[in-house]
């Protein structure tokens, strides 16, 4: 899709700093109407078409790039137009977990006891409630602000490639608000960078073996997932790590073979269940299913009970398949799992409590000949980081496989004396009567590409309280929510 400019007439009526602050029911209004629009990365045309629409119907500028990034600019509120520039930065797509047609289904969002939560799953307040509080800044006359720019990013959780590929004359801002923190008590000042691979392992289909045997499914469920970045050190149980622990019991104690493997939901997702599709011969499996599902569980909750109360794994009797993976395969992705580090890696030696370096495994799925694996690399340092990323393909190569470098974004880190934070701290400050903290954060965000095409940019990054992104207990403290629309309204009068 072609790059364009559309430019209409916008009436404007002069506002006082003064005038109060609008509700946040707008924020919300906006929040459910992005809900109904299927938004999973790599599939944002919708969600972008909406955003341009959204701007003509306000009479406002817009561009969309080739990768169906939307910036839509607001002239300032009169009296103001001399003020700096700002741009409000967002993304547009959502981690879709717990959905079987992420491209067709929408989100049901529903009020519990002060938080706004999805049925069945992820909400996707990350990062909609940030962009739904943009939108409506745009359509309210009466909050004062600059120079407005409201920048949309794509695929901001799987790859970044919308922020990679924006042009250096997308954006004019160079003081950035960007709406994209789960931490409400805190003003995020840097973040981690990302290597996301996709590795294969040849696995072309065979003829499953002769003779009487039986076919079973084992099932991981339950688990508690989360993000790979912000939750990494929360001792979880990724599926990815029990599903390897329980084919390597069934592997040394029975001659098993593997015919199907899908674990995880999303790259940038602990794995919170998987599913396996094994045969082995019929005499041994007598007392498969009760030995084996009984010694599972219980190692399951000696090792993770604390952490992962409801995970489970179940395991059922299967129609035969006519197929089954080469043995080699099965043992190669077994090697791999067993040598690439899988959690957090090391701590940071100068940030408190921060974790610097981690990998996740996200997904493991059997596609066109292959069995395929992602993993997920952080890390503040980014010369640590792609050391380790070649590491990890290289314990792939070794088995034969190929590995895709998807993404290699760069960390980020604001000086957190500079006046911009200052003044987002003051106005914590004023608004809400505390001051937040200033941390980096384990998670990845757009802000390294931004530094690096825009310079001399500053982005302060904000935003409620949400909990267990990524996951289908993904959830948003609705009191937060109103907060921090207070924080932001507020930090762009004092910018005009």
């Amino acid at each position: 899709m072609a790059c364009r400019t559309i430019l209409f007439n916008h009436k404007h009526t002069m506002i006082e700093s003064s005038t109060p602050i609008p509700s946040v029911d707008a924020v919300l209004r906006i929040f459910r109407r992005l809900n109904d629009i299927p938004r999973p990365s790599h599939h944002e045309e919708r969600v972008a078409d909406f955003l341009c629409q959204y701007a003509e119907r306000l009479g406002l500028a817009y561009r969309r790039d080739n990768n169906n990034c939307v910036v839509i600019s607001k002239p300032a509120t009169p009296g103001h137009e001399n003020a700096t520039p700002v741009a409000v930065l967002n993304h547009m797509d959502m981690v879709c977990v717990g959905m079987e047609k992420p491209t067709e289904q929408a989100v049901v969002p529903y009020e519990d006891n002060g938080w706004l939560k999805a049925r069945g799953t992820s909400l996707g307040a990350d990062n909609g409630i940030g962009l739904s509080m943009a939108l409506a800044v745009l359509a309210d006359d009466s909050i004062v602000h600059g120079p407005l720019e409201v920048i949309t990013t794509t695929n901001e959780e799987d790859g970044m490639s919308g922020a990679a590929g924006l042009s250096s004359d997308f954006l004019r801002a160079r003081k950035v608000i960007n709406l994209d923190s789960e931490d409400y008590d805190t003003i995020t000042t840097g973040a981690a960078g990302a290597y996301l691979q996709m590795h294969r392992l040849p696995a072309p289909l065979q003829k499953a073996p002769e003779g009487k045997r039986r076919w079973f499914r084992i099932s991981i469920e339950g688990g508690k997932g989360g993000h790979s970045g912000v939750d990494i050190n929360k001792g979880r149980a990724s599926a990815v790590v029990v599903a390897w622990a329980v084919l390597a019991a069934i592997y040394n104690e029975y001659d098993v073979e593997l015919a199907d493997i899908r674990v995880g939901e999303a790259n940038a997702s602990i794995a919170s269940s998987a599913e396996m599709i094994i045969t082995v011969p019929s005499g041994e499996a007598a007392e498969f299913v009760k030995s084996q599902e009984e010694m599972l569980n219980g190692w399951l909750k000696e090792e993770y009970g604390s952490n992962e109360p409801t995970m489970h794994c179940t395991i059922e009797k299967v129609e035969a398949r006519k197929t089954i993976l080469p043995t080699e395969a099965f043992e190669a992705l077994m090697t791999c799992l067993e040598q690439i580090p899988q959690g957090v890696v090391k701590m940071s030696e100068t940030m408190a409590d921060t974790v610097e370096t981690s990998n996740n495994v996200g997904r493991i799925f059997v596609d066109d000949g292959h069995l395929v694996v992602t993993t997920h690399t952080r890390s503040f340092v980014y010369d640590d980081m792609v050391a380790l990323g070649k590491e990890i393909a290289e314990v792939f190569a070794q088995e034969g496989g190929t590995s895709e470098l998807v993404m290699a974004a760069p960390a980020w880190q604001e000086k957190q004396d500079s006046d911009f934070l200052r003044l987002t701290s003051d106005t914590f400050d004023e608004v809400l009567g505390w001051r937040p903290r200033m941390v980096a954060m384990h998670f990845v965000l757009e802000a390294g590409y931004f530094v690096k095409t825009y310079p001399g940019i500053e982005i302060a990054c904000i935003g409620p309280r949400i909990i267990e992104p990524h996951s289908t207990a993904e959830r948003v403290e609705l009191s937060t929510v109103g907060d921090i629309w207070k924080v932001f309204v507020t930090l762009l009068g004092k910018m005009a």
